[in-house]
């Protein structure tokens, strides 16, 4: 049973920064690309950021470029999404997801697992 569990996220003012985990048990963690997704209040689930599953490939929504960072540690089975420069925009429920193969995509449908997600807030 595959399971993703979340942590990291919190209140945090604008300009600061968060770095999100997620540890993934269940099946070999280094064959699949991961990736983050969030869903504010009243909007749909978006994508943030993906990487493959060697880490070799990333890739982001251009919202979060140059501010967010994915990266993987695959003997630690765990995935991360740093955020700097955080904005009132970037609140969000984030949600980490694993992929059905090993290459980074934005598609939700590429993706099989899902987290409980993690609020992050960030005021103004």
């Amino acid at each position: 049973q595959v399971q993703l569990v979340e942590s990291g996220g919190g209140l945090v003012q604008a300009g600061g920064s968060l770095r999100l985990s997620c540890a993934a048990s269940g099946r070999t963690f280094s064959n699949y690309a991961m990736g983050w997704f969030r869903q504010a209040p009243g909007k749909e689930r978006e994508f943030v950021a993906a990487i493959s599953r060697l880490g070799v490939s990333t890739y982001y929504t251009d919202s979060v470029k140059g501010r967010f960072t994915i990266a993987r540690d695959n003997a630690k089975n765990t995935v991360y999404l740093q955020m700097n420069n955080l904005k009132p925009e970037d609140t969000a429920v984030y949600y980490c997801a694993g992929g059905r193969g090993p290459r980074a995509r934005s598609d939700s449908n590429e993706y099989g697992y899902w987290g409980q997600g993690t609020q992050v807030t960030v005021s103004s």
